[in-house]
């Protein structure tokens, strides 16, 4: 037997220490915590220090909290408990906090109450300061949006449609209980003409139940179906058109809300539960980015990224004084409103259109060979010249209003005859001569956007927009676990954003 033994390394748990270690020695200079640290300190914190009473008892200092709560959200700790927990347990919460211990109550009311009204300027603030360094640029941006669910239940909502089918069927049974009074009144007891029910609201329900009350509730030869009916009508159905009343002033434009966070609209996300593309409670929060850093970020109930880009543009220039130089997103922003609006700023704008990607394709232009945007067009007559020759006529304008109110013009075109054409059933479907609409401006704005696409700097922009925005939200959602808020609200859940955006780009300046 061999009198060697294994040697250990020195363990002498209860060794006091002459000069024990600081905190400070004990964080890495490269640690992240140390970037947190440092930039939070070089901030102009004001505006959060008047979210603060004077009077009443001390409070923990707000640049401290700040700086947890920015920690938490760079290392996946959302939870306002485990980050009171860790201000306990982590060298690196504590040497961050000065041995201070929020209790999770104090963590979660500075994160919901205190920040409502000074995250922005914080959020604004580093991005300035890595603008400085020349980590980002505020000018150059390019924007994407992504759906994110709601800390709402999945299970209860409210939808429009519902809504809008309970009235009608309220509607008809009012109208065929006035019309049975109508038929069983005498002659000097007849009823007046029925209300009108293309508006259907409370005080009109009210008044239309308490007249049938009066006429037919006495009566004996009345059915005690159309009397329990009647009682049933009297009951229910004025509370519940106050209710829908209640409703659709919470819907508003939106086809659908959540009862646990009325804010919150039903979307389809890529992050399914069921694996069957059911709807699920959500925010459809917008992002314009350089360099993987958040520039801006604003947060919609409203479903399409469409709709959303003139209030993100909006956001931009409060925080920045003016709307970006140059803006690159894909084909979800190219509409008539969003080319528009930022040809009025001076934006120069790399968007997609719906049909861009398809029309690189010389095979799908030759499917569509009689499609409007093929025909010739005669300037000097104003005419369109259809593909067996005819001239297509002038026959009017028409302007309609989008759902964000912005006024569409559209010129028609009518041919002459179309009966007797060899194309006809081929050229078009419709019974008629075949008639074309042409939004000018909306062609004109495409075009420009297809040069500018097909230009050589487009194309490189095209191509650093799919590794610049997009993999900010794969990093957030996939890489540090963010796919649900926390906080409930739509500003409260702003608040929850913007500190994740502070925490995507301190983690990537640590990079």
């Amino acid at each position: 037997m061999s009198s060697k033994r294994p040697v250990f390394k020195p363990y002498q748990q209860r060794q006091l220490m002459a000069i024990p270690p600081t905190l400070d020695e004990l964080v890495p200079a490269s640690h992240p915590v140390r970037v947190v640290n440092d930039v939070i300190d070089r901030l102009y914190l004001e505006p959060l220090l008047k979210a603060y009473h004077i009077r009443g008892s001390s409070s923990y200092h707000p640049q401290m909290l700040l700086k947890v709560l920015v920690y938490g959200y760079v290392t996946n700790t959302y939870s306002s408990r485990k980050l009171a927990a860790a201000c306990r347990e982590s060298v690196y919460l504590m040497w961050l906090s000065s041995m201070n211990y929020p209790d999770h109550n104090t963590i979660n009311r500075f994160r919901g109450v205190r920040l409502k009204h000074a995250l922005r300027d914080v959020f604004e603030d580093v991005v300035k300061l890595l603008a400085e360094e020349g980590l980002l640029s505020i000018e150059e941006v390019n924007t994407d949006g992504t759906k994110i669910e709601a800390n709402a239940n999945r299970y209860t909502f409210v939808w429009k449609k519902a809504i809008q089918t309970n009235k009608e069927k309220m509607k008809k049974q009012l109208s065929e209980i006035w019309d049975y009074a109508q038929s069983v009144a005498k002659e000097e007891d007849r009823l007046p003409d029925p209300p009108d029910f293309t508006v259907i609201d409370s005080e009109k329900v009210n008044a239309a139940v308490d007249k049938l009350n009066e006429k037919l509730s006495s009566r004996e030869d009345v059915s005690k179906q159309v009397k329990s009916k009647l009682r049933y009508i009297s009951k229910h159905y004025p509370q519940a058109i106050a209710r829908y009343g209640q409703q659709e002033a919470l819907l508003g434009e939106r086809n659908s809300y959540s009862k646990t966070d009325t804010d919150a609209t039903f979307m389809r996300m890529k992050e399914d539960h069921m694996k069957n593309g059911q709807l699920k409670p959500g925010y459809n929060v917008q992002i314009s980015t350089s360099n993987q850093f958040i520039v801006n970020y604003t947060i919609h109930s409203n479903t399409t990224d469409t709709n959303t880009l003139s209030a993100h543009l909006a956001q931009h220039e409060v925080s920045f004084g003016k709307a970006p130089q140059v803006l690159t997103a894909d084909a979800g922003y190219g509409s008539e409103e969003n080319y528009t609006r930022l040809e009025q700023k001076g934006t120069i704008a790399f968007v997609k259109y719906g049909m861009f990607d398809k029309e690189q394709n010389e095979n799908h232009n030759n499917k569509h060979p009689f499609a409007a945007n093929k025909l010739f067009y005669n300037q000097e007559k104003d005419c369109y010249i259809c593909p067996m020759g005819q001239q297509m006529n002038f026959i009017g304008t028409s302007k309609r209003k989008t759902s964000t109110e912005f006024e569409q013009t559209v010129k028609r075109y009518q041919a002459v005859n179309c009966a007797n054409c060899p194309l006809n059933g081929i050229c078009h479907k419709s019974k008629g001569n075949r008639i074309i609409e042409i939004n000018e401006n909306l062609n004109r704005l495409k075009q420009k956007a297809h040069e500018l696409l097909n230009s050589e700097e487009g194309i490189q922009r095209r191509k650093k927009r799919c590794f610049d925005v997009e993999p900010v939200f794969g990093n957030i959602k996939q890489n540090h676990g963010f796919k649900r808020f926390m906080l409930r609200g739509k500003e409260k859940v702003e608040i929850e954003w913007g500190l994740v955006a502070i925490a995507q780009n301190l983690r990537k300046k640590a990079a």
